[in-house]
Order: C-alpha cells, then structure tokens, then sequence
C-alpha cells in the first residue's frame, strides 16, 4: 500500500494509534474486570506512552523482519491479499510478544516473567483477531481515501 517513506509513516501512525488503543481498550476492561464507560477515556491516558514505542518498533526493526518472514511463506506473485495477511500476522507474532513485555513492565503492579506470559497470552488472539478483521481494514480504508490516487481519465476525442 504505501508507495513512498513518508505515506509509510503515515500508515505505520495510523495503525500504531489504531491497534494500541484497541488493545489497550482490551487491556484495561480485563484490568477493571469487564468493559465499562470509563474504560475508553483511561485507555487514552496510556496512548502517549504506547503509541511511540510500537511506531518506532514497527519502522525500525519489526516491519523488515515481518516482512522477511511473511515472504518465506508466500511469493510476491501470490494475490497482495494473501501477501497483505501474511505480512499482518507475522507482524502480531512479533509486536504482540513485545507490547505485551512492555506493558508489563510499565503498567502491570508486579511485573514477572510470569505475568508477561500471561499477558501475552491474553493479548495475542485479540491483536491477531482485531489485526486481520477490524483494524488492518480500517487503516487501510482510511489510507486510500488519504492518498487517493488520481485515475487516468480518457482522452475525448472532440472532432470538429
């Protein structure tokens, strides 16, 4: 999708910012034992904390690797579906582990090795799942109507 190092930028913002407040959404009804009202405004709270850290992952170490892995996998003559899916998956298989250490470690009241497995646990079928159905989408929709690109149109013959 993105043709140039600035609109991977604004890609990799979009879906950081998406996907972290989705997952941290998550995180925080599991914290307070159930979704509630509250639970969207506190997820802000920890956006300006995990936002910058899974943007900076994402361009510097996870994305080049994800899509190492993805390609080992599926061809770049496979449809850009399936290339698009495997890349998205082998980027949750790597971020997911990371942001789950990370919030344990910045949020969690008695971080252990422990509770970093359990967290990861817990967030890995939501971020796979929330990944591949609602927030890839969203991002990528919301990243064609940003960098829309103008259709050739058709040259009218005018005879006269």
């Amino acid at each position: 999708m993105p043709k140039t190092k600035f609109q991977n930028v604004v890609f990799t913002i979009l879906m950081a910012t998406i996907m972290v407040y989705g997952m941290v959404v998550y995180n925080v009804a599991l914290n307070m034992g159930g979704m509630k009202n509250e639970t969207f405004l506190i997820a802000l709270q920890e956006l300006p904390i995990m936002v910058p850290i899974a943007f900076c992952l994402e361009i510097f170490v996870v994305g080049k690797v994800a899509g190492a892995l993805a390609f080992k996998v599926v061809r770049p003559t496979d449809r850009p579906q399936v290339i698009t899916y495997a890349i998205s998956i082998c980027i949750c298989c790597i971020m997911c582990p990371i942001m789950s250490l990370v919030a344990t470690i910045l949020f969690k009241e008695n971080p252990s090795f422990g509770t970093w497995v359990q967290t990861w646990g817990m967030n890995f079928p939501m971020a796979l799942l929330y990944q591949l159905f609602y927030c890839g989408p969203v991002v990528r929709f919301i990243f064609q109507i940003i960098f829309r690109e103008k259709q050739p149109q058709a040259e009218q013959c005018v005879e006269g």
